[in-house]
């Protein structure tokens, strides 16, 4: 007769399962409701700030966790008073800061045009079932053809 052992087996790696790492109110997707969670996020905050564009771009009234209370239509003000946690849109931010940086302005332009480059890519995943790899690779070709149209468009100042 075999023996059994009763003592908990180890995993190969000879690792306990750690302490929680989540919050008690947290939660996680996997998956297609991952995914959509994520578009959802992101274009949630692309059709936030593109109401602020042009002319006739719509005041945002922003409160504080203190209280205190904003009215702006400045897409940076915006962006930089939300608090987010879903991935997608923590780096439509992070695209807005970094243009911040290099530009000085186009902020909500950046973040409206990434957005609606998502919006499509969704479409794109969902509805004619592409891999996002391979619209990846169309935007590149796409983002390819616009630079060399640009450079064929762009002339030097008179004068030099």
């Amino acid at each position: 007769a075999k023996m059994m052992n009763s003592a908990p087996q180890s995993n190969p790696f000879g690792l306990s399962v750690g302490p929680q790492v989540y919050s008690d109110n947290a939660y996680e997707e996997k998956g297609e409701n991952a995914r959509l969670s994520s578009f959802v996020g992101a274009l949630a905050l692309t059709d936030l700030v593109k109401t602020t564009l042009g002319p006739k771009g719509m005041d945002k009234i922003l409160q504080s966790q203190s209280g205190s209370i904003t009215v702006t239509n400045d897409g940076a003000t915006i962006l930089q008073s939300l608090v987010i946690d879903n991935p997608a849109a923590k780096l439509l931010i992070e695209l807005s800061k970094a243009q911040d940086e290099a530009v000085g302005d186009g902020t909500t332009s950046v973040c409206v045009l990434a957005g609606e480059l998502l919006r499509q890519a969704e479409a794109l995943i969902d509805v004619e079932r592409l891999h996002p790899g391979v619209i990846i690779s169309g935007f590149r070709i796409a983002a390819k053809a616009a630079l060399d149209e640009l450079e064929g468009l762009a002339r030097l100042p008179e004068g030099e």
